[in-house]
């Protein structure tokens, strides 16, 4: 690691004013696996809006780390409650997201694969040793970016996903490739940011143990859930009547 590498404090500041759906915890857990992918080695974001995350995962690696950011800026799956008919605001959006590397200094670490993750699956060469998804949170689209993408994972190497136990689709993919697999072990969470290590092993019991604490964040997903309803049905102006804040999206 290069001595001049900006810490978890600097880099958030770097990306203080850049929108995007990234808690401080979940920019410290991105911190966190870039600082520990290998040099020479390959993450790949799927889904990076307009930067904020790929500039925490480009700032925190060594410079010899390639990082591939993915996204088409095409419209579709942009934000919550924001699945298609977005095509003008997408042109914005791929202005914006290259607009924001530049400032943040990290332009030239990144490659931006202006395409969708299935396109790009045969654009990027090599094992994975840090692979975020952050795309399409609808159940296919998820599902087959956590089995195809996680597949290229190298052992031993970190897959993060956001929404997890939060987007219906996110999680019923999770619950289908994950929960009950036998090579990705759940470290945890940050909100709703799960993070995966290929190195379950330990035959069948290591696996029922995984599965159980992951099964155990289920409660967890109900209660986002309940909070997106409401939400979606104005029910916050409940909490406003009521003198309180209204509750932001639940990520």
């Amino acid at each position: 690691m290069t001595s001049s590498k900006p810490d978890l404090s600097a880099t958030m500041d770097l990306v203080a004013d850049v929108e995007g759906w990234m808690s401080p915890g979940q920019g410290a857990t991105l911190y966190d696996a870039a600082e520990r992918c290998p040099d020479d080695g390959l993450i790949v974001e799927i889904g990076s809006f307009r930067g904020r995350s790929t500039i925490v995962l480009a700032t925190a690696s060594d410079p010899s780390v390639r990082v591939v950011a993915i996204d088409p800026h095409a419209g579709n799956d942009r934000g919550p409650q924001e699945i298609d008919g977005f095509v003008e605001e997408a042109a914005d959006d791929n202005t914006v997201f290259n607009t924001n590397l530049a400032d943040a200094g990290v332009a030239e670490r990144v490659e931006h694969i202006r395409e969708f993750s299935d396109t790009a699956f045969g654009m990027v060469d090599g094992p994975v040793d840090v692979l975020y998804i952050d795309g399409a949170h609808r159940y296919a689209p998820a599902l087959a970016d956590i089995q195809s993408w996680g597949d290229r994972v190298g052992d031993r190497g970190t897959m993060l996903i956001h929404d997890s136990f939060s987007s219906i689709g996110v999680t019923l993919a999770i619950l289908r490739s994950l929960v009950f697999g036998s090579r990705f072990r759940y470290v945890g969470r940050s909100r709703s940011m799960t993070i995966y290590r290929a190195d379950l092993g330990g035959g069948i019991g290591a696996r029922l143990r995984n599965a159980a604490r992951q099964l155990a964040e289920l409660p967890w997903f109900a209660k986002n859930v309940a909070l997106k309803v409401i939400l979606t049905a104005k029910g916050g102006m409940l909490w406003k009547l009521a003198g309180r804040p209204e509750p932001e999206w639940p990520y």
